[in-house]
């Protein structure tokens, strides 16, 4: 976006601000999202950004704390019988959704039940091991499993966990994303789409006392240099994923604070090898043409250039720090020769040309430029697309792409970094690939209670997908946040999301 453009950006935003009215811009959140979320409905949305909004929205069962700790939220504790076959959950009392209806454990069960057999839904293989659902008594609920299941409170920590109206959902029906009604500290208001969401404070909300804006107004912008413009000019109070390159400059400014963390996140190429007619050329073609990319690219480079090495350079699922990282298959250098020679092996005539979607922001543009020029040297010839980011992720379900520059926010428990990407069928697969052996590995690691245990079978399904998998890890950002130096109490935890209880604007 240019001068002209991002000008006119100003004017509409403080157009809008003070059409809030004086009193409400007093206690108005306006926070700068780097793309428009997908769907607002916590069983079909898949986007980190859609994750942002809901954590205003929609409360979950459990939530986590800064050391990745779960704690209360909607419901107060679990327990989990000797076989790991049942877990009782206790509901907090006297917690109401936006229309009013009660949140009690028949609301649980229609949403966990929701969650799991809606058309559509992402969130039925993060549940997939429930088998039944039964509602005790208005506090309680009890889930039966069909085996122990090692992430199932970790994954009711996100939008598995998150609880909806089911008056407002049955009278929605497949519009509920429109309009969604929950149980979070502010209800919906508005949406107009790639332009805002708007959000008011609900009061009845059950932890009301520790929120502190009557609004919160979501804007996203997906240029960087426009976010940070629009932060600095006081138009918006806080924006997600500052570029590293702009650390300097948020530093530098007294009127702005930039909140630093480790994330759970990793960014890659997911590359199409069996997903539609496209996967059956180019990455699709055999794994040592997908081998060569791996060598054709230099992590540290992409971390020194596009991010000033701000970033931790990675080759699997979750980040060298985690205590689930594989050391025996550690990051590798590049090797021009060795790739060009795994494509010759391979049978391809180079230069081999690859349908590369990238989502159009500054930094993923960056970054698929890099990796352009370095595959380019070993016999690949990317083809850039920018789509806007929820298109792309349609476009990657459909099968419409050869490779994708993709980035997933991560979750606390590593099978949700890796299941639904792997597992054959799954809904977040969009590389098509599929290995039963690999299925047994990762099924089998839900199954297990212990971390050594648990680790000696990642091992195992690591070895196989750097073979011949479908996503390239490339690197682990670091969560970015910067916000006016009036917001205080705001607390950045690694999951990425933006909690506004307990802050407030000085």
């Amino acid at each position: 976006m240019r001068l002209k453009s991002s000008l006119k950006w100003l004017a509409l935003a403080g157009g809008f601000a003070l059409s809030l009215g004086m009193a409400s811009a007093q206690t108005s959140m306006r926070i700068g999202l780097a793309e428009d979320p997908d769907v607002l409905d916590p069983s079909l949305a898949r986007s980190y950004v859609g994750r942002i909004v809901f954590a205003s929205l929609c409360d979950k069962l459990f939530d986590i704390d800064a050391k990745l700790n779960i704690v209360p939220q909607l419901a107060l504790s679990s327990e989990t019988s000797a076989d790991g076959k049942e877990v009782v959950i206790k509901l907090r009392p006297n917690v109401k959704f936006h229309d009013g209806e009660p949140m009690d454990a028949e609301a649980v069960r229609f949403s966990l039940d929701r969650h799991l057999n809606m058309a559509g839904s992402f969130r039925k293989p993060e549940l997939g091991s429930v088998a039944e659902i039964t509602v005790v008594d208005p506090l309680t609920v009890k889930l039966a499993l069909k085996a122990l299941f090692s992430p199932l409170i970790a994954q009711l920590t996100d939008r598995a966990g998150m609880i909806v109206s089911p008056k407002a959902a049955k009278e929605l029906g497949d519009k509920f994303g429109q309009k969604p009604v929950c149980a979070g500290p502010f209800k919906f208001v508005e949406r107009v789409q790639q332009d805002r969401i708007v959000l008011e404070k609900f009061a009845d909300y059950w932890n009301k006392d520790k929120i502190n804006f009557d609004r919160v107004v979501f804007l996203p912008i997906a240029d960087s240099t426009v976010r940070l413009a629009n932060l600095r000019s006081g138009q918006l109070d806080l924006i997600e994923r500052l570029p590293a390159t702009d650390i300097k400059d948020v530093k530098a400014n007294a009127k702005l604070k930039l909140t630093a963390v480790p994330s759970l996140a990793y960014s890659g190429i997911t590359m199409n090898i069996a997903n539609k007619e496209a996967g059956k050329t180019g990455l699709g073609l055999d794994p040592r043409v997908r081998q060569a990319l791996n060598w054709a690219i230099d992590r540290e480079a992409i971390n020194q250039v596009a991010f000033n090495g701000e970033f931790t350079p990675g080759n699997q699922w979750i980040n060298p720090s985690n205590p689930y990282y594989q050391k025996s298959f550690p990051v590798t250098g590049r090797d021009v020769k060795k790739a060009q020679d795994l494509l010759k092996a391979a049978g391809v005539k180079t230069p081999l040309t690859i349908d590369f979607m990238v989502p159009n922001n500054p930094e993923a543009r960056q970054v698929a430029e890099i990796v352009q020029s370095m595959a380019a040297e070993a016999g690949f010839d990317m083809k850039i697309r920018l789509t806007e980011f929820a298109t792309s992720l349609t476009q990657a379900e459909q099968g419409n792409y050869q490779a994708y520059l993709l980035n997933w926010s991560g979750r606390t428990d590593p099978d949700g970094n890796a299941y639904s990407f792997h597992a054959c069928g799954q809904p977040l697969n969009y590389t098509g690939y599929c290995n039963k052996d690999v299925d047994a590995l990762l099924g089998e690691a839900r199954q297990k209670g212990s971390f050594d245990e648990r680790k000696a079978i990642y091992e195992k399904a690591t070895k196989i997908l750097q073979e011949e998998g479908g996503v390239l890890y490339l690197y682990h950002v670091s969560i970015l946040m910067a916000h006016t130096d009036r917001l205080d109490g705001y607390v950045q935890l690694p999951d990425g999301l933006i909690r506004l209880t307990g802050a407030r604007l000085k």
